[in-house]
């Protein structure tokens, strides 16, 4: 899973993106404010800050050196634009998949002993 946090004056903003299941979200001082499943090469979060403001999350993966940008705007300025390089992806990736395989192995290991 990537995950992109920053801060916006006094808004915390954190958008959550998995590489496995393609579900994205966003949230805003700890509140889910988006939630959508994306398997393409870019997405858009819109939102209005607490000062009343509008704002956008770009999420774009690049598909030659696989990395993830999230570029973010208030009012149409981008404001910032983080990067989450391929080993990252990689790293998360593979956690996933330990994850997967640990709890496969917890339900055989269940099922053999009931």
């Amino acid at each position: 899973m990537a995950i992109f946090k920053y801060a916006l004056n006094q808004d915390y903003i954190e958008l959550q993106a998995s590489n496995w299941c393609g579900l994205e979200q966003m949230f805003i001082n700890g509140k889910r404010v988006s939630r959508k499943l994306n398997f393409g090469r870019q997405s858009e979060h819109s939102l209005t800050l607490n000062d009343g403001k509008a704002a956008k999350l770009q999420l774009l993966l690049d598909p030659i050196t696989e990395q993830l940008t999230c570029k973010i705007y208030k009012q149409n300025n981008l404001i910032a634009s983080l990067k989450q390089g391929k080993k990252e992806l990689y790293r998360s990736r593979q956690l996933t998949q330990q994850g997967i395989l640990a709890i496969g192995l917890f339900i055989v290991f269940l099922l053999t002993f009931s």
